[in-house]
């Protein structure tokens, strides 16, 4: 059941993504050929952010859920796992900050 639910998920994201990508391109190409900013700029940046957002927390959940299911199966190596999650969890944390910076530069 989890699985047809992660699936139609996905297919519902990967829909959206399809049709706004191309309006977000139309958009970007007269902002870039008038040089004045559109005013869905700050629609487009709080659309961006938003796809990070959701990424970066896929990514961290998945990234924590893996160690945990190590750690669970053999607890001597949990010592050995949280640095290298930390440091996944920081790089994931850090292109969402890098997602931000670059959305709020669009605006």
């Amino acid at each position: 059941m989890l699985t047809k639910i992660a699936k139609n998920t996905a297919l519902f994201a990967l829909t959206v993504v399809a049709t706004v990508a191309p309006m977000a391109v139309a958009v970007a190409e007269e902002a870039a050929t008038s040089g004045a900013s559109s005013p869905l700029g700050p629609i487009g940046a709080g659309l961006a952010i938003g796809a990070a957002v959701i990424g970066g927390a896929l990514g961290q959940g998945r990234a924590v859920a893996a160690m945990l299911e190590s750690f669970g199966r053999n607890p001597s190596v949990g010592g050995k796992l949280l640095a290298p999650m930390l440091i996944g969890m920081a790089l994931i944390e850090s292109l969402v900050i890098l997602a931000f910076v670059v959305a709020l530069r669009a605006v």
